[in-house]
């Protein structure tokens, strides 16, 4: 119960400051904001109360809130799985050392800018409705809006991704066909994996949720299959 109310916090926390960065870029109306719009689909996704939401808004409109810098860090775990960190910090010097702990107490090492991106590529990537769509028929209607691969997820819905610059392209397709979209992220996908035994996996997935529990901490990607 606990492990599912953090998690819950941690979406709540991850999702205010997505619409505090959205709004500052793009202004507060979702209309005109198509960053900010996808903040609403996440929220909504991840049953974040309407008035959590709106109160984050009016947070990212006021002159004393926090300006939230992006920052990714990449490294490696233990036995070469390949890590991508995901961040936004109000303090990048404090980010940065806590990131660097997390990956030491963890049997890791943070490598320098590049060191694994090219490991990874960046997609867009939207869960959709599935309410009895033909496959075949879906990809032939979006290939033209930058669609790369279409499958279904464990639950039965519908994941389409998307290069990541076609992102708005397939975002806007979607919302004119009245396709009803779940959730809508840029990801980050490996290229290839590292097949580990139970034991080893674990020492891995020991350090991506450190990771994931750090209060700066966005989202964390790793090659471990």
């Amino acid at each position: 119960m606990f492990a599912r109310w953090d998690k819950m916090a941690k979406n709540f926390t991850r999702i205010g400051k997505e619409i505090a960065i959205a709004v500052k870029a793009g202004g507060p109306d979702s209309e005109n904001n198509p960053a900010l719009r996808r903040c609403y689909l996440n929220a909504k996704a991840c049953n974040m109360p309407k008035d959590r939401v709106e109160a984050a808004i009016k947070r990212a409109m006021g002159k004393d809130t926090s300006s939230y810098d992006e920052q990714t860090y990449e490294g490696y775990a233990p036995h070469g799985v390949a890590i991508m960190v995901e961040t936004a910090t109000d303090n990048p010097t404090r980010t940065v050392a806590n990131v660097r702990m997390h990956f030491t107490k963890g049997n890791g090492s943070l490598g320098t800018s590049g060191s694994v991106a090219f490991t990874f590529t960046r997609m867009g990537e939207f869960k959709i409705k599935n309410t009895g769509q033909n496959l075949e028929d879906l990809e032939l209607e979006l290939i033209d809006y930058g669609l790369e691969e279409i499958g279904e997820d464990t639950e039965g819905n519908i994941i389409i991704r998307t290069a990541f610059n076609e992102f708005g392209n397939m975002s806007k397709a979607l919302e004119d066909k009245g396709i009803e979209v779940i959730t809508a992220e840029l990801t980050r996908i490996p290229q290839t994996t590292v097949e580990l035994g139970e034991e080893e996996a674990n020492e891995v997935l020991k350090l991506v949720d450190r990771l994931e529990q750090d209060d700066d901490v966005q989202k964390v990607y790793h090659n471990l299959k």
